[in-house]
């Protein structure tokens, strides 16, 4: 994927193995891969292909044993532990499957969390704008257990949105919700593109990965395939052929 302007993030060569000898697993194999501004790209394959593998050493949160990581102009290789913070809280946001709320805080103190563990003290207002934006304006002063997943979720995005990070990184964003929480989620990913975002998520489901912009597939750790402007059916058949 190439882009005459700075991508976002860019893979050179990345390599990631665990264990060692025998047990050696190479999850992620010399990979080159680049994630342009502004766009939504699905990252798929099958079970142990390195798809998460892969998000979290492009997001700074498992170094690479070989390569180079690039955030925008910024090669966080080889970032200490204090720089990969900083740029974690920053420069990126995440979005999990497991949602990852504080369930003794509301969703407004969940938004604001990032912004005061920066030491920063947001003003009221600036939650209240980011919630509503995930359209949970009336749900800031409820806990985690008051909200449905959709709505969780939801909040867990605002908490990523926050920051207004360069890039967003999502792994099964919508694994745990219900179809109808799900298509309400994917269409908030959407407006965040249009709106300029750049979006990496991971995920098992084609009819959310039809919802962005290009889709990579991986096999054994490495690109096999990259697809644009696919529909779901298309890439059901692409997984279906990888799997064979």
């Amino acid at each position: 994927m190439r882009t005459r302007t700075t991508p976002a993030v860019a893979l050179r060569g990345v390599s990631r193995t665990y264990g060692t000898g025998p047990a050696t697993v190479r999850a992620v194999d010399h990979v080159d891969l680049e994630f342009p501004r502004g766009t939504w790209t699905a990252v798929m394959g099958p079970s142990g292909s390195g798809k998460s593998t892969l998000l979290h050493c492009a997001a700074g949160l498992e170094r690479v044993d070989a390569g180079q990581v690039l955030l925008g102009d910024t090669d966080i290789t080889a970032a200490s532990d204090g720089e990969l913070t900083a740029l974690r809280r920053d420069r990126v946001g995440f979005v999990f499957q497991s949602f990852n709320l504080l369930g003794a805080l509301t969703a407004e103190q969940n938004v604001a969390l990032p912004l005061r563990l920066a030491g920063r003290r947001p003003p009221r207002s600036q939650i209240r704008a980011v919630l509503a934006a995930v359209g949970m304006a009336e749900r800031g002063r409820h806990r985690p257990r008051e909200l449905s997943g959709g709505q969780q979720q939801r909040v867990a995005i605002a908490r990523a949105m926050v920051t207004r990070p360069e890039v967003l990184f999502a792994d099964e964003p919508t694994g745990a919700l219900d179809s109808t929480s799900a298509r309400t989620v994917l269409a908030l990913l959407r407006a965040m593109v249009d709106g300029g975002q750049t979006i990496v998520m991971v995920t098992h489901d084609p009819a959310a990965a039809a919802h962005a912009d290009a889709v990579v597939f991986l096999r054994d750790g490495r690109v096999d395939d990259l697809m644009v402007g696919a529909t779901a059916r298309d890439v059901a058949d692409r997984l279906v052929a990888l799997e064979r």
